[in-house]
């Protein structure tokens, strides 16, 4: 077989069509890869698959041609275009349960000499030579996904495909993967079209990303770009939850996007019409009318309210459970039970309660307290959803079950886990929705990383296991049982300290959550100063993880009221800067009804890195470098007015007491008089847009007051309706912790 020619794109596709009996499932697809990595996103059921396969020969091909380095292998076998120099990475992995790694790799090593080696594989992926014996059924998702990887790079490919590399691998894990595709789009022999539904990592690996739409590339559109524009992530790819695909908007030259008609009111009974039982996609049959008006209801917050009723009745109550305090051993006793059961020990003989909940994904029964099946049932879509052939979808669905079986336990006094970085992402979601306090710790071998992703704003506390949680060793006894000791002697210690509480006659003070930012520092300093005889004052740094970790302690219970004066993670969660809010800021207030006093701090900014980072759509604003790695922007009127609306609607739904306050005089340090934003019109804009938004009543009130926010008097007004909302007379009251 001849080589491809080196001269031409890695990647050609014109014209391309593909069926599927009588469905269109691609049509007319272009697409030019010349070098480096391309990534191409949208959302199920477009066609991104089927466009892989066809690259591959893996379907028939109806219309069109696909060259390879100039090279037409259109029709040609997958075997034929795979010694053409074509590796692929297929969804879901595709391993041999009964071959070893080493088996995996020495199959796959002879088609192609090249520089990819079984051996610079054990290089490249250190932990997969550590793994060399285990067959493909024990490894974990992302040890399986390392092994689908290196299976391909052995073939020396000019190009490698890849479908949905990081779909169901934790987030560290995925943090592994983007970086070595960033590394292979180094490598001038190769080149790599991937497919990916993760914006980030999508975005963050190519210069431009192609979308694809109902079996077409809708457009090739700049990663910066697409990465920092929310709303055209939701136009274009449907996420959120009220997307809507718009397949036929084009962009204009100059990148200004048109803006979407705003939606229709409705107010009063809306008339529902379900025209599938099942999600539609290109290949559902057409529904006959009179079906759907038959099968059409009126929807109303009555009936509303009688459906969510309906709901909770169906949810399980078998695993809601109260009683003494009890602490959780979790993890996957189809492949840990030994370690899982050995830390169990070690808890039991402190004293300590304990209760061995398995959320193994595989099926198989274990002897223990809570059965991972007993914990699939807390699933939305039940056991089904958690016991499927994709492990990395299981892993989620069983994540989500044991998060939702987490929330019904109102007397767990501590959990642990042990495990590699699998076992790590199902039981990290389920402790972060713990109170702050409750003892929570990971040993896992991927301790020794980035556990950002795992840790997110709770408290959680992760060991490193040394070697690998894989069978009892003198070390792994050593680590395991410092970890046992280490849960039970935080449980004690709390449940002792909680017992003295209870004991104690007298008040203790109770604790206000304060946001800040560096150009609001001197009015958290002076409003501090002003409650710290009568209140715990835990101060909040606003980027973005800070107002998530202080709306944590809201739900734990832990803080008595908000002073909410720095609110500047709008601005990077609406404009797309590096400190973000999440979609539910605010809602730990809403849900909760504690005091809440708010400003507008700091939303005169946008937070980006360094200069260079800046997204292209930005360029010619006003900016102000605060050091060589942040970079901060001045939101405009039309900005402001943008956020004014998105936190007027959150106040409207506070139904506790609300006082949010006005600065007319600026709205950080920065947004004074003779200072670099000072822009009155951008500040009257964001007043005026709230004025407007926020439905005012006695309970719910914005006040102006014409002061920068900075000035002693601005936090003096802050002070005093603190105090009046949550009441003098309250102010000693002891919260039970």
């Amino acid at each position: 077989m001849n080589e491809v020619r080196r001269g031409s794109a890695a990647l050609e596709v014109r014209g391309l069509d593909v069926y599927y009996g009588h469905s269109h499932a691609l049509q007319g697809v272009d697409l030019t890869l010349e070098s480096g990595v391309f990534s191409v996103v949208g959302r199920n059921g477009m066609g991104k698959t089927t466009l892989c396969k066809a690259i591959m020969g893996l379907v028939a091909v109806s219309g069109g041609s696909i060259r390879v380095r100039g090279e037409d292998v259109t029709r040609r076998s997958p075997a034929q275009i795979a010694r053409l120099g074509v590796g692929y990475v297929p969804q879901g992995r595709r391993l041999w349960r009964s071959l070893s790694v080493d088996e995996h790799l020495r199959l796959a090593g002879g088609m192609r000499s090249g520089a990819w080696t079984v051996e610079r594989i054990y290089d490249t992926f250190p932990r997969l030579a550590e793994r060399r014996d285990h067959g493909g059924g024990q490894l974990s998702g992302g040890e399986q996904q390392m092994l689908a990887i290196s299976r391909a790079l052995l073939t020396n490919p000019h190009l490698l495909i890849m479908d949905e590399p990081t779909e169901g691998l934790a987030p560290v894990i995925v943090a592994q993967v983007e970086e070595m595709l960033l590394q292979l789009g180094e490598d001038d022999d190769m080149s790599v079209l991937v497919i990916e539904q993760n914006i980030g990592v999508a975005t963050a690996i190519s210069r431009n990303v192609a979308i694809m739409v109902n079996g077409r590339i809708n457009r090739i559109i700049d990663s910066a770009r697409l990465a920092a524009d929310r709303e055209l992530q939701q136009r274009l790819l449907g996420v959120g939850l009220h997307a809507e695909l718009e397949p036929d908007i084009d962009v204009a030259a100059s990148g200004v996007e048109a803006k979407p008609a705003p939606l229709p009111r409705r107010d009063g009974p809306v008339r529902i019409y379900i025209s599938n039982p099942t999600l539609p996609t290109r290949w559902s049959q057409p529904v006959p009318i009179a079906r759907i008006e038959a099968a059409a209801r009126t929807l109303s917050t009555q009936v509303a309210r009688l459906d969510e009723t309906a709901r909770r009745k169906r949810e399980p109550v078998a695993g809601q459970a109260s009683g003494p305090p009890v602490v959780l051993v979790v993890g996957t006793l189809d492949t840990k039970g030994v370690e899982l059961r050995y830390i169990r020990d070690i808890i039991a003989e402190s004293g300590l309660r304990t209760r061995l909940v398995d959320v193994s994904t595989s099926g198989r029964h274990s002897s223990c307290d809570v059965s991972a099946q007993e914990i699939a049932l807390n699933h939305g879509r039940g056991g089904s959803a958690v016991f499927g052939p994709d492990r990395g979808a299981a892993v989620s669905a069983m994540a989500d079950a044991f998060a939702n079986w987490l929330r019904r336990q109102d007397n767990v006094a501590g959990v642990i886990s042990a495990g590699g970085s699998g076992a790590a992402s199902l039981v990290a979601p389920g402790m972060r929705t713990l109170p702050v306090g409750v003892p929570k710790l990971i040993i896992s071998s991927v301790a020794s990383g980035d556990v950002g992703p795992y840790v997110g704003p709770a408290d959680i506390t992760m060991m490193y296991s040394v070697t690998d949680v894989q069978g009892l060793n003198s070390i792994s006894r050593a680590v395991l049982a410092n970890g046992a000791n280490a849960l039970a002697g935080m449980v004690k210690a709390r449940l002792d300290a909680r017992a003295a509480k209870e004991r104690a006659t007298n008040a203790g003070l109770p604790s206000v959550g304060i946001t800040m930012f560096g150009v609001t520092t001197p009015a958290v300093q002076k409003i501090a100063a002003e409650l710290r005889d009568d209140f715990e004052c835990l101060v909040f740094h606003a980027t973005g993880v800070g107002g998530r970790s202080m709306e944590k302690l809201v739900e734990s219970g832990q803080l008595a009221g908000v002073i909410d004066l720095t609110t500047t993670e709008i601005c990077d969660l609406l404009m797309g800067g590096v400190f973000p809010a999440t979609e539910d800021r605010f809602g730990a207030i809403i849900r909760s009804r504690l005091p809440y006093v708010g400003s507008v701090g700091a939303l005169d900014m946008v937070n980006f890195g360094a200069p260079d980072t800046i997204p292209e759509r930005y360029r010619g604003r006003k900016f102000h470098v605060h050091n060589p790695q942040v970079t901060l922007m001045r939101t405009t009127v039309e900005e402001n007015e943008r956020m004014g609306r998105w936190i007027g609607e959150r106040l409207n739904q506070m139904d506790g007491p609300v006082r949010f306050f006005l600065p007319e005089g600026g709205v950080s340090a920065l947004d004074a008089r003779g200072q670099p934003f000072w822009d009155p019109d951008a500040d009257a804009a964001l007043f005026r847009t709230l004025e407007r938004t926020v439905r005012q009543a006695g309970n719910r009130q914005l006040i102006r007051i014409p002061k920068n926010i900075n000035d002693p008097d601005f936090a003096a007004a802050i002070v005093s309706a603190f105090r009046t909302l949550f009441g003098r007379a309250g102010a000693r009251r002891r919260l039970a912790r």
